[in-house]
């Protein structure tokens, strides 16, 4: 991921503690979407960089329905924002019409946000729209002098817009993540490997790789990291990565 710059690491430790504190006044206050959508603003500019009259706006149309806020970098849109009232919980409702909004538009990043937490999902448009939550932030409980806190806020900031931050984040995200990882563990070579070594720590005795497979299976991970959706398609993408790879060595060795 692209190196963060000092300047930008700063603003984050000073900005975010700061904010924190606006947005426990602002729910003990139990403010309105419409003073929330003020702080998210503010918490634009002062956290993530960008510049309130260029970069923001609140008059963004999409077939005749304005989006509570869009973030415009060179007059080009790279995220909307969908804002709630501060006390209010973030439920798949309240996402279904940022998605419909970005969809229309071919805007690929779309943030729900009630000001403390703030949800980034990317939209897929393929045949049907679809999205996926690439991570949340919890500002009532990050720390922003943590590494794994930075990078988050950085693939929103406006250094980090520029230079697409937030695809690269995305794929480390789809890359390393307990559904890939369990599907490694239950193929070759990473089986393979661990039936030799159970050899060398016990000489003489039979494995097989089925035995293997079975107790990481049944015994080692949780079911839902090889039964949901997710899991079905990290098993699809590491079969297919194992194929290439087995036809790469073939095609070498003639």
């Amino acid at each position: 991921m692209s190196t963060i710059p000092k300047k930008v690491t700063e603003r984050f430790i000073k900005q975010v503690p700061r904010f924190k504190k606006i947005l426990d006044k602002a729910y003990s206050r139990d403010i309105n979407e419409s003073d929330t959508v003020t702080i998210i603003t503010d918490m634009l500019c002062e956290i993530f960089g960008y510049d309130r009259y260029d970069e923001i706006t609140s008059e963004y149309a999409i077939r005749n329905t304005y989006c509570d806020l869009a973030v415009k970098i060179n007059d080009e849109v790279n995220y909307l924002i969908e804002v709630k009232s501060i006390s209010i919980d973030l439920k798949e409702q309240h996402l279904r019409q940022a998605v419909n909004y970005g969809a229309n538009e071919g805007i690929k990043w779309v943030i729900l946000t009630n000001g403390y937490i703030w949800q980034v999902f990317n939209i897929q448009l393929k045949k049907t729209v679809q999205y996926e939550k690439v991570f949340e932030i919890n500002f009532a409980e990050i720390s922003p002098r943590k590494k794994e806190v930075q990078e988050m806020l950085f693939t929103l900031s406006r250094e980090g817009a520029s230079k697409d931050v937030i695809t690269e984040y995305q794929d480390k995200v789809s890359a390393v993540n307990r559904y890939v990882i369990s599907a490694l563990l239950l193929n070759s070579p990473v089986t393979d490997c661990i039936r030799r070594e159970l050899r060398k720590f016990n000489p003489g005795i039979k494995v097989e790789l089925s035995e293997i497979v079975d107790i990481i299976s049944n015994e080692i991970l949780k079911r839902n990291v090889l039964d949901d959706e997710k899991a079905k398609e990290a098993q699809k993408r590491v079969k297919r990565y194992l194929n290439n790879q087995q036809k790469l060595k073939e095609k070498n060795k003639k």
